[in-house]
């Protein structure tokens, strides 16, 4: 791994905006992350990707030799911009083409989470409205509906009943990837910060409405967020175990943050892994990271030198 001295020497391009439906969200993360950078001491450029540029492009343009990618969802998180970036021979932070293509389609997930002893909810892969009501009868109410390769909880909305499945379906198939139906798991919303193999901490979100969706992350002010998460040794011990378990089942490296939700009876069932997750002002890891004693500006720079394991 490169040293801080070795890495100020190099051209950091901050990989932001995106073509996803996460813009504006990636955004955020990238500005923090810049002006962070900066007042570091590194040398680093904004790379604001759109539809109309061209990001090999653009990389080439700004001769960046390490990528700090800042960008979430499609295109950005699941394994596209990683392989471009591995083609340029450009290192750059995050998980690897693999592990993030994995993470980013929910169905891969789970298979491979069941194959590693990772818990996770039930499923059942829909293509017609009236498939989605025979799952949600068979899993039972209420049921999830998702589709597999969003994030920020895009197009995921939860079912109460069957007069509300028609809706949801038409809102997850709008959406990439295929669209699922999976068991609602009653309980507390946890999420667990990795950074480098090594578990920071667990935060938990309490909400005022029913669901942590797009607006509970990142427009509500009324989100409660408690770190570190008020449950119990043997429960948080088994959180981190599963958490761990969904980490390397996928291929993970560097940073990530894996949803959980710990049932009635404190049994923690995995959701999701992101492997490029948010670094906004309301974004759990930097909360949780600044909990475990590392701020903001130390957090980028760990993210950071991380991506020097794969400077030549």
């Amino acid at each position: 791994m490169k040293t801080v001295e070795q890495m100020k020497k190099q051209r950091i391009g901050v990989l932001m905006g995106g073509v996803s439906a996460e813009r504006e969200v990636s955004l955020s993360t990238g500005k923090g992350v810049l002006e962070t950078l900066r007042a570091s001491g590194y040398e680093a450029v904004g790379i604001d990707w759109t539809e109309s540029r061209d990001l090999a492009e653009l990389l080439r343009g700004e001769n960046v030799t390490v990528v700090w990618n800042a960008l979430h969802g499609t295109y950005g998180e699941d394994g596209c911009v990683q392989g471009l970036l591995e083609c340029l021979r450009i290192p750059y932070t995050g998980s690897g083409v693999i592990a993030s293509s994995a993470a980013m389609d929910k169905l891969v997930s789970k298979a491979l989470f069941r194959a590693n002893g990772v818990s996770t909810p039930e499923h059942v892969v829909v293509r017609r409205a009236e498939d989605a009501a025979i799952a949600a009868a068979k899993l039972g109410y209420p049921v999830v509906v998702k589709p597999s390769r969003e994030g920020s909880t895009v197009g995921i909305t939860i079912v109460q009943e069957e007069g509300e499945l028609a809706a949801a379906f038409e809102c997850a198939r709008k959406c990439h990837g295929e669209t699922f139906v999976e068991t609602y798991i009653p309980g507390r919303e946890l999420s667990v910060a990795i950074l480098g193999g090594e578990v920071l901490g667990i935060v938990e979100i309490r909400l005022t409405r029913a669901f942590y969706d797009y607006a509970a992350k990142y427009e509500s002010n009324d989100t409660e967020y408690l770190i570190p998460a008020p449950i119990g040794a043997c429960a948080s011990g088994r959180v981190c175990e599963q958490a761990l378990l969904a980490y390397g089942a996928l291929g993970c490296i560097g940073h990530a943050r894996v949803d959980v939700r710990l049932d009635p009876e404190e049994h923690p069932w995995v959701i999701e892994v992101n492997t490029l997750p948010g670094m906004t002002g309301s974004s759990l890891l930097p909360k949780i990271a600044r909990h475990a004693g590392i701020d903001y500006a130390a957090l980028c720079e760990r993210i950071l030198l991380d991506a020097g394991r794969r400077v030549n």
